[in-house]
């Protein structure tokens, strides 16, 4: 069994979005999940299978959101470099990291071959300097055209030269990676400048200072395999937007405390988080443990959704082992 998480950069026109989605039953895998967000513009896709079946799907998934989105008049709060951003594969049941990388480079191969645009492998399937895929996508679609001109950022598959079919498009990512959850704390602030400040004083990467004598020095932030960016959101407030790359060493209720820790002293409340996409059960229990809570698994897995905040979180339809 093998998860392909898609996020493509359309989160307001639910039209174009179904019609997005519908290409993955043409595939033969089994959608699981499909979660816009109209400040993202952007819209995150879960979908399963086995792997001729997910393979299917993903391309198909791609030759339509290159149909339906065009890069050139696209705005939204998240970073992103083409319409279909970004297209991981997980190893779930069964399935070697090694399936989903070789997996990953024959669809981005074909990605950029038959659909014409230019794509970039990370993560587990990436050279070295194009593991993150935030190197890749620095400067997001806007740089992107200057990008495919510079030597050190050809791509890894498809066109290198800037054109119509290009333009409109952008670029895609693809790559293998292990399960991550991508979670973000609410904060009840319109100042962007608070969010990010505490998104740089969690992520891992922490951030950068200039010294008195002009050089620069790096801080750590305080968490361990996370990313994270503050976000303005359109109803008047923000959010510290996470990726816990392992949640072995930084699970939900680590991440939720240090957020509302540093925004409480700020004079900041936190108004609950969100998770986006799937979640294993063993995330929200570690989380329900954490918080004090006793009992089987269903009441740890309350006392998880109650501690984070995370109001009308169904886990029958989030959490992965509740609907196989």
């Amino acid at each position: 069994m093998i998860e392909c998480v898609p996020n493509v950069s359309e989160g307001r026109d639910a039209g174009r979005i179904r019609r997005i989605t519908d290409a993955v039953a043409n595939g033969g895998a089994r959608l699981l999940a499909v979660e816009p967000d109209a400040d993202y513009n952007r819209t995150v896709i879960t979908f399963v299978g086995e792997e001729r079946a997910v393979e299917k799907s993903a391309f198909l998934l791609v030759s339509r959101a290159l149909e339906e989105i065009d890069m050139r008049s696209h705005k939204g709060a998240h970073p992103r470099i083409g319409a279909a951003d970004v297209v991981p594969f997980v190893p779930l049941e069964g399935a070697s990291m090694e399936q989903c990388i070789a997996l990953s480079r024959r669809v981005g191969k074909r990605i950029g071959q038959e659909l014409g645009v230019p794509v970039y492998f990370y993560g587990k399937s990436a050279r070295p300097g194009r593991i993150l895929l935030s190197d890749i996508r620095k400067g997001e679609y806007e740089a992107l055209r200057e990008k495919l001109s510079m030597g050190e950022w050809l791509p890894d598959a498809g066109p290198a030269e800037w054109g119509g079919r290009v333009a409109r498009a952008g670029a895609v990512v693809v790559g293998a990676r292990d399960f991550l959850i991508a979670y973000n704390v609410n904060l009840a602030t319109q100042r962007l400048d608070v969010a990010k400040d505490i998104a740089a004083e969690v992520r891992t990467s922490g951030r950068s200072i200039t010294l008195a004598d002009g050089s620069k020095k790096r801080i750590p932030g305080a968490l361990q395999a996370v990313q994270a960016m503050g976000v303005a959101l359109t109803r008047g407030s923000t959010q510290v937007s996470m990726n816990l790359l392992d949640m072995h060493i930084t699970g939900l209720h680590r991440a939720f405390s240090e957020v509302k820790v540093r925004a409480e002293g700020r004079g900041v409340k936190v108004t609950g988080s969100e998770i986006v996409g799937l979640v294993p059960k063993k995330a929200l229990l570690d989380a329900g443990k954490a918080a004090g809570g006793e009992g089987g698994e269903r009441k740890l897995v309350a006392e998880a959704i109650s501690f984070l905040g995370l109001g009308d979180f169904a886990p029958e339809e989030k959490v992965i082992e509740y609907m196989r």
